[in-house]
């Protein structure tokens, strides 16, 4: 998680838009999300619909995200058989690229 949000930090910098970028995560939810989701789905929701900044999502909600940009994918966690189902699924939801986070050994079994 701490490479995703160095991540999203370093493309913020170099002058992305946050409503440009989608961080999603396959295990244990972004922080950011579990603190939105506190104060209801809706809300949390609302704020994808609004597209004014990064928007962090779970990859089991992925078909209510909308394409974005750029797709950061934390692979923190779930089984194999989720997170390699994941990886084609986040690439389509990016429309310029896509950035891959996690355990390198894991990610290339996974490919």
């Amino acid at each position: 998680m701490e490479v995703a949000d160095e991540t999203v930090d370093k493309l913020l910098d170099e002058g992305r838009a946050p409503a440009e970028i989608l961080l999603l995560t396959t295990g244990a939810q972004h922080p950011w999300a579990e603190h939105e989701l506190s104060f209801g789905e809706d809300a949390y929701w609302r704020q994808l619909a609004a597209g004014e900044d990064v928007f962090c999502a779970h990859t089991s909600s992925l078909s209510r995200t909308s394409q974005r940009a750029v797709v950061l994918l934390a692979v923190n966690g779930g089984t194999d058989p989720e997170a390699a189902a994941a990886l084609p699924a986040a690439l389509e939801k990016a429309t310029e690229k896509l950035i891959v986070c996690g355990d390198p050994e894991r990610l290339r079994a996974l490919l």
